[in-house]
């Protein structure tokens, strides 16, 4: 019986281990996809203990909590932070099966070095282990990016951004990692929301242009986006809950923009119908400055009514969509294609019944030269544990080009989840080295580890075209 997460965790090969520990372990990070607040990067967030590093903001843990049947005044309630770390420890060995428990224990032994499992019994000694470590002034947030060899960070931010905290930390000549915005557009996108007519106030505001018409909204939306662009800007992200193409007119999409900006109810075609046109006006922007786009597909958010008004969004009450994906996508990036004004695109799929939709439709528009234009994502979110990291390298192996994919993203909110690319490239290296061992690829170390040094770290920084 191998010891609980030694150091070939999750490494069952010689081949596997020697990939890890000489190739893929030392390899610096592109966190090119995150949801990390750029303000606590600026003003260099000291924290005050484990509990406000570690759980405010997870709804990862959150939503483990709810199902242990931890009451919601221990999770986002008004319980002291102990009480918090408390409840998750007295939850944690019947964790088992569930990625949280690998990465959990990951971020406690890289971070803090405890090798301790975390329990009722060890919550105590644990908590003081890590505040002593906290409080001593070395776990600020640029400290552990640093601390993590993060050269690049991708944070997302809405249109309406000032980008304030961006321009902040690019005068920071003491500190190394790049941060730049990334530019996501959904509320725009969603015109039949109850604050539609509200945010594209706000947009005018931001831009300093008046949004009365459809073509005003494109002037604005485009102004943002060059001033994304000047400060830093490379890469764009859509989140597309539902995927759908509704062919339309100008006149009609025009139409159809002043009753949702009059607070109109509007039927779902012709919700679909300015969504695909105005994702269309957006992607072509995208091509022109060469940037990017993100498409992160099959997302059934706020679920429970109840808790997303008591509690708000991003809070652990989403799940797996399992709607049509195929043709609309195809649709979508075949309109952009045949005007030659597709960009650089990574698709991700929530639902791993699309894993072999998206490993093949990248190879529809793989043109132009460009090696992996089209991405098929990481796992992501439900997916980016060891089952659905698996199965999304070996289809897009089996379908598409592996040696040229641009790897592990954290997707969090928590700065300590680089940890979550170290079990990736573990789970990346036993994929390898199990297809060496079993005789269905040589033993040329020098690819291998060129292999496995590209998805760990330099095609997204071709990708990218980062000069770090």
């Amino acid at each position: 019986m191998k010891s609980f997460m030694d150091e070939h965790f999750l490494l069952t090969t010689v081949t596997a281990q020697r990939l890890y520990h000489e190739v893929a372990k030392t390899m610096p990070i592109c966190d090119y996809h995150c949801h990390l607040n750029p303000a606590e990067i600026a003003e260099n967030r000291q924290y005050e203990n484990i509990a406000q590093l570690w759980l405010a903001g997870d709804h990862y843990k959150w939503r483990a909590m709810r199902s242990f049947g931890i009451d919601e005044r221990f999770i986002t309630g008004e319980a002291s932070d102990f009480e918090k770390f408390q409840a998750f420890a007295e939850m944690m060995p019947y964790l088992i099966g569930n990625p949280l428990y690998h990465w959990s224990h990951l971020e406690l032994k890289t971070y803090f070095g405890v090798t301790q499992t975390l329990s009722r019994h060890t919550c105590q000694s644990i908590w003081e282990q890590c505040n002593q470590k906290i409080t001593s002034g070395e776990f600020t947030a640029q400290n552990i990016i640093t601390q993590s060899q993060v050269r690049y960070i991708g944070t997302t931010d809405d249109p309406i951004d000032s980008l304030v905290y961006h321009q902040e930390i690019a005068k920071k000549t003491e500190f190394s990692t790049k941060v730049r915005p990334t530019f996501r557009p959904d509320r725009v996108l969603k015109i039949s929301a109850a604050d539609f007519p509200a945010y594209i106030a706000q947009l005018a505001q931001a831009s300093e242009l008046p949004i009365e018409t459809y073509e005003q909204l494109i002037i604005a939306l485009r102004q943002r986006l060059d001033f994304f662009v000047e400060n830093g800007c490379q890469i764009t992200d859509h989140s597309l809950e539902r995927v759908y193409f509704q062919e339309t007119s100008a006149s009609e999409v025009a139409e159809i923009f002043q009753r949702g900006l009059a607070g109109e109810q509007l039927l779902m075609g012709d919700v679909q119908k300015y969504a695909t046109q105005l994702f269309l006006d957006l992607a072509k922007m995208y091509h022109e400055h060469s940037l990017v786009m993100q498409l992160h597909i099959g997302a059934l958010r706020n679920n429970n009514q109840r808790m997303f008004e008591t509690i708000g969004a991003d809070a652990g009450f989403d799940s797996i969509d399992d709607a049509e994906v195929a043709q609309p996508l195809a649709k979508l990036l075949n309109a952009l294609d045949v005007e030659n004004k597709l960009t650089k695109t990574i698709v991700y799929c929530l639902n791993p019944k699309d894993n072999e939709v998206l490993a093949t439709m990248i190879g529809n528009f793989q043109t132009g030269g460009i090696p992996g234009k089209m991405q098929f994502g990481s796992g992501w979110w439900f997916n980016d544990q060891k089952d659905g990291m698996q199965r999304q390298l070996q289809s897009l192996a089996q379908l598409g080009l592996l040696s040229k994919f641009v790897g592990m993203l954290t997707d969090s909110r928590s700065f300590l989840s680089y940890t979550r690319h170290d079990y990736f490239r573990r789970i990346l290296c036993e994929f390898l080295g199990g297809l060496v061992e079993n005789g269905e690829y040589p033993y040329d170390w020098e690819t291998l580890a060129q292999i496995v040094a590209d998805i760990c770290y330099h095609n997204v920084e071709a990708y990218l075209e980062l000069k770090l």
